[in-house]
């Protein structure tokens, strides 16, 4: 089942500039879907938009199958977020503003304050639990909204930034519970960042979003696919003045490393031996696929070109 769908979703702000331009993008149930772009791409704008927050100027979007703007009780209920700034009541301990928010959601008390701790302990903020939030340090806030956003368990929590502030072992222990939440309890996530190699290691599908329009969907092989025949292989050697390569496969030169752009893994090995045939001595190869990193940029380069 689709968890989100966005149909040609627009939005104009004054002046008729467009925050969001015809985006149109399906989410699978229990995926983590990666909306990458740089700081003003639209990423918050459509997040507002899901969740009801704005209303879009042309086109439509659903969560399971409802329409947030008309029906934000409901849409809000299968929802959880997590905004780059915690918002939160600075005069109540972690705790307290965990039970509070989970009551709201028509969680008991008691259940509430049960989740809380639980939540809290994997987020390693348990020794903090009944210090006041104004106590709390930025990644401390910031993981304390996130216990905020799974309080009431959401079909799909949406995410902006939410390793913003926070030191490696925090961001790594938020990557792990965001994989285990679509994992182990199929929880949609919906992630916003501009942060591209942090995203390669959490998403399963990606939407590159660029001054409010859409480069690219899918999985990163997708992607690939969009800008990249192959794989680039590396392969430093000595005497590679010596080496003639094979015929029909170019390289680029470097000192002691030479570049090749290949099809397939299985043309590595008759790399490597045609050096050490022609006097060469290899030390390290190294073969890789593009990043989401040079995707996206390849795809600005793209984009750009048939401007």
């Amino acid at each position: 089942m689709k968890a989100v769908i966005a149909e040609g979703l627009t939005k104009a702000y004054a002046g008729d500039k467009l925050a969001l331009n015809r985006a149109s993008f399906s989410i699978n149930e229990g995926g983590i879907f990666g909306f990458l772009g740089p700081n003003g791409a639209g990423k918050t704008t459509a997040v507002k938009l899901l969740n009801g927050m704005l209303c879009a100027t042309e086109g439509s979007c659903s969560v399971f199958g409802i329409d947030p703007w008309r029906e934000p009780e409901k849409a809000h209920a299968l929802c959880g977020v997590v905004t780059e700034k915690a918002q939160m009541y600075n005069n109540l301990t972690g705790l307290q503003n965990l039970v509070f928010f989970g009551e709201l959601f028509g969680v008991a008390a008691s259940e509430s304050a049960r989740r809380a701790v639980e939540i809290l302990a994997r987020l390693d903020l348990i020794d903090a639990k009944d210090g006041k939030l104004s106590t709390y340090s930025t990644g401390m806030r910031q993981r304390l909204s996130l216990a905020r956003a799974m309080i009431h368990r959401p079909k799909v929590l949406f995410l902006d930034e939410p390793t913003s502030g926070l030191d490696p072992e925090s961001a790594q222990n938020v990557n792990n519970m965001i994989k285990e939440l679509a994992r182990d309890l199929g929880t949609t996530v919906f992630l916003c960042t501009h942060q591209l190699r942090y995203a390669e290691e959490v998403c399963s599908e990606y939407g590159l979003i660029s001054e409010g329009s859409l480069l690219a969907l899918g999985s990163l092989d997708d992607l690939r696919a969009q800008v990249s025949s192959g794989i680039t292989v590396t392969i430093r050697a000595a005497n590679l003045r010596a080496f003639s390569p094979p015929a029909g496969l170019p390289f680029r030169r470097e000192g002691e490393l030479a570049h090749w752009d290949v099809a397939s893994r299985e043309e590595i090995p008759a790399l490597v031996k045609s050096i050490v045939e022609g006097g060469g001595k290899v030390y390290e190869v190294t073969a890789r696929k593009p990043s989401l990193e040079e995707i996206y940029f390849a795809l600005i380069e793209k984009r750009k070109g048939s401007q």
